[in-house]
C-alpha cells in the first residue's frame, strides 16, 4: 500500500479499512481524493488478501462532499469558448464518475460506516457501496440542487435502486436533510447504531463475518447481484449456471462441506 494524502488505508484479518482522512476539512473531497480512491480500489481488487472493505470518515463527519476549492479551480479554467468549456467540464465529470465506478465495480463487498454529515458527493459515494450503516447523528442530503446543478457522479443513477424512484425525486428536488431514523425507514441504510464508536464496531463485526466466508462464493454472489441490475431473470439464471460451472470446481466447496459435516469452522484460502 502507498501513502495517501486524502485517505488512510489499513489491512487487518482480510479486511481493508479505507478511511477518508481530512477531518479538519470535514472530509471534503479534494483533487487528491478523486485519484487516490481509484488507486486504492484498484489495489483492493487485485489483492487477494482483501476479502471485504469498510469505508469510513475520520473525525465527526463522514464527508461534506466535493471540496469547494476544487470546484473553484475548475471554474478558473473556463474561458470564453463554449465548446471548449463543455469539453473540459465533460472530461472532469467523467473522471469523477470513474472514481466512484471503481468502488461500485470492486469485486469485494464494500460497507460504508457513516456518521455526521453525508452530503452531496458523499451520497454519490455511499450509493456505490454494497451496504450502508450509520450512527444516530448522521445527516444525509442531496445538496447539489441548492448549488444550482443536478447531481452528476452517480446519485441519480444508483439511488433509485436503493430507496425507490419517488423518494429519490423528493430528496433530489428539495435537497432536504434526512436523519438516521428516516434513512433506516426508506432503506438508505441497513442499520442505525447509537454512536460512531458502536457504528464502527458493528460494521467491522459484519465485515468479519463476510471475511470468514469463501472469497470465491462472495465474489460470485456480488457479481450475480450486480449483473441483475441490468438484465432479465432468465439472463441471470443462464449467467449463474455458466459461472458456477467453473466456480463449483473450487476447493472452497469441498472445504465448506467438510467443515459443515464435522461442525468445524471452515478456513478458506485467499
Amino acid at each position: 500500500m502507498s501513502d495517501y494524502s486524502a485517505f488512510k488505508v489499513e489491512l487487518t484479518d482480510n479486511m481493508a479499512h479505507v478511511q477518508i482522512d481530512r477531518p479538519e476539512k470535514l472530509n471534503a473531497m479534494n483533487a487528491a481524493f478523486w485519484q487516490e480512491i481509484i488507486d486504492i480500489f484498484r489495489w483492493i481488487d487485485d489483492e487477494d488478501a482483501v476479502r471485504v472493505v469498510v469505508l469510513s470518515g475520520a473525525g465527526r463527519h463522514f464527508s461534506s462532499g466535493i471540496d469547494l476549492m476544487l470546484l473553484a479551480s475548475v471554474a478558473n479554467q473556463l474561458g470564453k469558448d463554449v465548446g471548449r468549456n463543455a469539453r473540459l467540464l465533460r472530461r472532469t465529470i467523467l473522471g469523477m464518475q470513474a472514481s466512484f465506478n471503481a468502488v461500485d465495480s470492486c469485486r469485494k463487498p464494500v460497507l460504508a460506516a457513516i456518521q455526521g454529515y453525508c452530503i452531496g458527493g458523499a451520497i454519490d459515494l455511499i450509493c456505490a457501496c454494497d451496504m450502508r450503516y450509520c450512527s444516530t447523528d448522521a445527516q444525509f442530503s442531496i445538496k447539489e440542487i441548492d448549488m444550482g446543478m443536478a447531481a452528476d457522479v452517480g446519485t441519480l443513477q444508483r439511488l433509485p435502486r436503493i430507496i425507490g424512484d419517488g423518494m429519490l425525486r423528493e430528496l433530489a428536488y428539495t435537497g432536504r436533510t434526512v436523519e438516521a431514523v428516516e434513512a433506516l425507514r426508506i432503506g438508505l441504510v441497513n442499520r442505525v447504531f447509537d454512536d460512531p464508536a458502536s457504528l464502527l464496531e458493528g460494521v467491522f463485526a459484519i465485515a468479519t463475518d463476510i471475511a470468514a466466508k469463501s472469497p470465491i462464493a462472495v465474489a460470485g454472489t456480488k457479481r450475480m447481484l450486480d449483473y441483475m441490475r441490468d438484465h432479465r431473470i432468465d439472463d441471470g439464471l443462464d449467467y449463474v449456471a455458466t459461472w458456477n460451472a467453473a466456480m463449483l470446481q473450487s476447493d472452497d466447496l469441498r472445504v465448506a462441506l467438510t467443515a459443515h459435516m464435522s461442525k468445524q469452522k471452515p478456513e478458506f484460502a485467499d
